[in-house]
């Protein structure tokens, strides 16, 4: 066979494949959701003509009460990519299944991503106002008002970080929400990028060059230090922050755990409540063989922070 015909032959299995790929994972995303009857979807947020919605998940209705604690995830992806059902991959859907076992509603959301005019502020504010709408229509979705908490992992991570612990003025958003100010319990973060100030936090990760501040800040890291300061969760920390857990692989080289080591440093130094569960052998979302604690130990140890905030 010619060369030729060889590289057109690896172009026809390259160009095939692809979409093959994106409906198996569709189809296996399908049909782990087909097994969580108890759900419904609804538009929390309309901004620029785009519709905004959150997927909320209900245990099983012997389990619900009047008022119900709840739990807010925020979905990963570089901030510019990744889907609300994020939360039905490996490192989060034996958390979530334990939570609904346990009586807690969770709940998964839209929000901008950093594409054109958006960048990771506009997705901070679309999270507080789901989680203003939620508490506006407590009543309604079963949700009580003072027990929940927010959760993500990697750009979610950061940006539940940044949810919880922002000021609520520095994030306005949607005028009819703006009487509700949500204030957090407890935060589960995994895998996180958590100071754009720190620059010894870039070697070897996704922020190395630079570049990725245009898409996190909508400008050059120089051009934007104030804006920085506002989406970096080490500066935002107070000693009466809500309770943190952070969860890293030490093996990530997406965003190394030098991001959760340094947290815990800060906290320390400002009194507050975190602390950090290390996953040995673990890549980015906690890929690797062998990895410890394994992803059905660290799924059951983020439920039980969380139940231990919200019960």
């Amino acid at each position: 066979m010619s060369l030729i015909l060889k590289k057109i032959n690896v172009l026809m299995v390259m160009v095939f494949c692809i979409p093959v790929l994106v409906w198996a994972q569709n189809t296996n995303e399908q049909e782990i959701l087909n097994t969580f009857p108890n759900k419904e979807t609804v538009v929390y947020k309309t901004i620029d003509g785009q519709k905004l919605d959150m997927t909320i998940f209900y245990p099983s209705p012997e389990k619900l009460k009047s008022k119900n604690p709840w739990m807010m995830h925020v979905h990963g992806g570089g901030w510019a990519g990744g889907s609300k059902y994020n939360i039905l991959k490996k490192a989060f859907l034996g958390t979530l299944k334990a939570l609904l076992d346990n009586g807690v509603i969770c709940v998964t959301i839209q929000y901008r991503k950093a594409k054109g005019n958006s960048n990771a502020y506009d997705a901070v504010v679309d999270a507080k106002d789901a989680a203003r709408f939620l508490l506006k229509n407590a009543k309604k979705y079963g949700l009580d008002k003072k027990r929940y908490g927010v959760w993500g992992g990697s750009a979610g991570g950061h940006l539940s970080l940044v949810t919880a612990l922002g000021d609520n003025d520095d994030f306005k958003g949607a005028a009819k929400l703006s009487k509700f100010n949500p204030k957090f319990k407890c935060v589960a973060s995994y895998f996180p990028f958590t100071s754009c100030i720190n620059p010894e936090l870039r070697p070897g990760s996704i922020f190395e060059d630079g570049k990725l501040f245009v898409r996190l800040l909508g400008a050059p890291l120089e051009e934007k230090p104030e804006l920085a300061k506002l989406l970096s969760p080490t500066e935002l920390l107070k000693k009466k922050s809500p309770p943190i857990l952070l969860l890293h692989g030490d093996k990530d080289t997406v965003l190394p755990i030098i991001n959760s080591t340094y947290m815990l440093e800060v906290a320390k130094e400002k009194k507050a409540n975190v602390e950090l569960l290390t996953i040995k052998n673990a890549a980015h979302s906690f890929h690797g063989k062998n990895i410890s604690p394994s992803i059905e130990q660290l799924n059951n140890y983020a439920a039980q922070f969380i139940l231990s905030h919200l019960k």
